[in-house]
């Protein structure tokens, strides 16, 4: 609550919104909770649920608000968010309130983030802005960051350590958890990398299973609940341009921008790799200068497996242009 923008980005599945709603729910602070949907992308829409959602914090201010949206729409909303910001800006920062915008990834109309960007700049001592989210908001966070008006979770924070895959495990695999050893735990902690999502949905399986170390060593991006999750919450949401570029370079251990170009015959690989990572992916960075990535070790596993289903012919020829790409420059495939 130091700083005036909290950010939780990480991809699908990785517990954001239940991570928020403990935290929020066990603090004494009134919490303003809006969960974002399509629909929000409309500002007038968007800012009359957000002022529903500061009532908790600041009653009446919803009918005070609610005039300046029309109809008709007003040109301009930074209005609108001014007699917001006059509204909150009596609270002291002892009475701290707090305004969850969950899943802001699905907002993509500039005016909404526009105006977004209006209220972080005027933010009053009395409010304080969290966005949960899979992909990066085009709220200058770098300069944010820069100036200390920004405090981040990411991936790295929310994957779960051995131990609470331990928990997570046991708990789900109920009678069959004895056969739940420290091996198979560690192993699932590495294949997964942590992603809660993956553990639930190995945790789902288990109970099933007369020989979970026989499990654990087949369990992949494959498993069919794995595959459908990551299908229908990442895969099939994206752009075909996207998609294909995802399932082509999946035959790459780590990728560059130079190197998925050889491998797809097409130009402008390092920007579609840059936005796979803006835009929460399961694309992980190899180094701090954006010239190298890796896929997820499950997100991997379902691009091949749908690569080999889609594209069966691709796959002959992807290989071939890694190695030989590799081998002008002197390189291993894999390292």
């Amino acid at each position: 609550m130091a700083r005036p923008l909290t950010l939780v980005c990480a991809p699908a599945g990785f517990g954001k919104t239940a991570l928020l709603a403990a935290w929020a729910g066990a603090g004494q602070r009134p919490v303003a909770w809006l969960s974002l949907d399509e629909g929000d992308n409309d500002p007038a829409r968007f800012w009359r649920h957000v002022a529903a959602a500061l009532e908790r914090a600041a009653p009446g201010i919803s009918g005070r608000i609610r005039p300046l949206l029309g109809p008709p729409s007003p040109q301009s909303f930074d209005g609108v968010v001014t007699a917001m910001l006059n509204e909150l800006a009596g609270r002291p920062a002892a009475e701290r309130a707090l305004l969850v915008l969950d899943d802001y990834h699905v907002i993509g109309s500039g005016p909404v983030h526009a105006t977004v960007g209006y209220l972080l700049d005027r933010l009053p001592e009395g409010l304080r802005l969290m966005l949960a989210t899979r992909s990066d908001p085009p709220l200058r966070l770098g300069r944010r960051r820069a100036l200390g008006e920004l405090t981040e979770l990411r991936a790295a924070d929310l994957r779960f350590t051995e131990q609470e895959t331990a928990e997570l495990l046991r708990r789900a695999a109920g009678a069959a958890a004895p056969g739940l050893t420290g091996t198979a735990i560690e192993a699932l902690t590495i294949k997964t990398e942590g992603w809660v999502a993956g553990l639930q949905l190995a945790g789902l399986s288990l109970p099933a299973q007369d020989d979970i170390e026989a499990f654990v060593a087949a369990f992949s991006g494959s498993h069919r609940y794995v595959l459908d999750y990551l299908t229908e919450e990442v895969l099939d949401r994206q752009p075909d341009q996207v998609r294909d570029f995802l399932l082509e370079t999946s035959v790459l251990d780590r990728l560059s921008g130079e190197l998925c170009d050889a491998v797809t015959g097409r130009g402008g690989g390092q920007a579609m790799l840059e936005r796979i990572e803006r835009a929460g992916l399961f694309l992980m960075p190899l180094d701090e200068v954006r010239g190298w990535w890796r896929y997820h070790h499950l997100f991997a596993d379902l691009l091949q497996t749908r690569l080999r289903s889609e594209m069966p012919g691709q796959v002959t020829a992807l290989h071939p242009a890694a190695a030989a790409w590799h081998a002008e420059r002197g390189l291993p495939m894999t390292q």
